[in-house]
């Protein structure tokens, strides 16, 4: 029921900034914890971030931490993924998901995705 649609990647430089955003409908968004994915060329899907359904909550894989920053407005829609000091093995297909529960930290409902590549 719940649709997502990324948007947001790009190349960037080592030590560059991108913001990702996923945008939701489907009128059930407000219900779901929010993280995001990410899958490299040859490599499995791996856990980046997620957020409670309040934004109170936060949680992050320890490859990202301090230096990515997940946020969501509920009155938008949309759940933010803030990448600061980006490095080339951060490049990935990166995927937004919805989540019944953020302690589960699995997706439920899957975006396309959006490509991030950082170059050395």
């Amino acid at each position: 029921q719940v649709q997502l649609v990324e948007s947001g990647g790009g190349l960037v430089q080592a030590g560059g900034s991108l913001r990702l955003f996923c945008v939701a409908s489907g009128r059930t968004f407000s219900s779901y914890a929010m993280g995001w994915f990410r899958q490299a060329l040859g490599k499995e899907r791996e856990f980046v971030a997620r957020i409670s359904w309040s934004g109170g909550t936060t949680y992050y894989a320890d490859s990202v931490k301090g230096r990515f920053t997940i946020s969501r407005d509920k009155a938008k829609n949309t759940v933010y993924l803030q990448m600061n000091s980006l490095k080339p093995e951060d490049t990935a297909v990166y995927y937004c998901a919805a989540m019944r529960s953020f302690v589960s930290g699995k997706g439920d409902y899957w975006g396309q995705g959006t490509q991030v590549t950082v170059s050395s």
